[in-house]
């Protein structure tokens, strides 16, 4: 299939802004505001996880989001009953399938499909009937993106934890490898006819080498993003992203 070395979308996730409004309780700060700044500075889509616990972004968070963004909602969530009822009342639209653990602090790895691809097969058609694409958040592991075009995701989201990890406690040799299966998984699902983007961990140190791979169309980033806003401000903070991704994808296409 023909390489697609088109503009590259940012989703910015606002989910970290709400953790700090709950860390004190009231209505401060506003993840709506946040989301709205986020689109002015130039980003194409907000994701927000809606998790089991509540722990940062809340039901009203989906719903003010839904009637105030101009760009898509990104609805991170896991495979239960509850969220599906709740994407289905919203429509939003993506809806980004994750794994989810109480303990954990942030998603740890990606959704193993192979393992539930009867159950997640059913679990996402009723979202795709009502018009939201369905991505699936995987590891860059060619038996999870087999499974994941099986049951009908329209997009994969490659988990780039590792390789972030990797760079910012100098295992450069684990980067690397990690960085190329990324690059290699990225071709595969396009191949496949999946739509391929990539998310969790992503700085300005590690953005623009995963910026590079034609086949990926969304960069989703989030906590990076929130943290440096306390230092340079959201507006700029998003605009450096963008800048830095769109330098590295006009130099891929050139």
């Amino acid at each position: 299939m023909t390489r697609p070395v088109g503009p590259l979308r940012l989703g910015v996730n606002i989910d970290h802004v709400a953790t700090v409004r709950n860390a004190r309780g009231g209505d401060t700060p506003d993840p709506l505001r946040a989301a709205r700044i986020a689109e002015i500075a130039g980003a194409d889509g907000i994701t927000a996880h809606l998790r089991e616990d509540r722990r940062h972004i809340s039901d009203a968070d989906i719903e003010g989001l839904m009637k105030v963004l101009n760009v898509p909602l990104n609805f991170e969530m896991a495979a239960t009953d509850e969220m599906q009822a709740i994407a289905l009342r919203h429509k939003p639209h993506a809806v980004c399938i994750v794994p989810e653990k109480r303990e954990e602090r942030t998603t740890e790895g990606g959704l193993e499909v192979a393992r539930e691809e009867n159950r997640l097969a059913h679990f996402i058609a009723p979202l795709r009937d009502a018009g939201c694409r369905v991505s699936i958040f995987i590891a860059a592991d060619e038996r999870q993106i087999e499974a994941a075009h099986r049951i009908g995701a329209q997009v994969i989201e490659l988990h780039s934890g590792a390789y972030c990890d990797a760079h910012h406690e100098g295992r450069f040799e684990d980067r690397d490898r990690e960085l190329e299966a990324m690059r290699q998984m990225s071709t595969f699902a396009h191949d496949l006819g999946l739509e391929v983007h990539v998310g969790h961990g992503l700085t300005y140190e590690t953005v623009k080498p995963v910026a590079t791979f034609p086949e990926v169309m969304e960069l989703n980033i989030g906590h990076f993003l929130i943290g440096e806003a306390i230092f340079r401000g959201l507006d700029p903070a998003i605009r450096e992203m963008r800048r830095l991704m769109d330098e590295a994808r006009e130099a891929t296409a050139a």
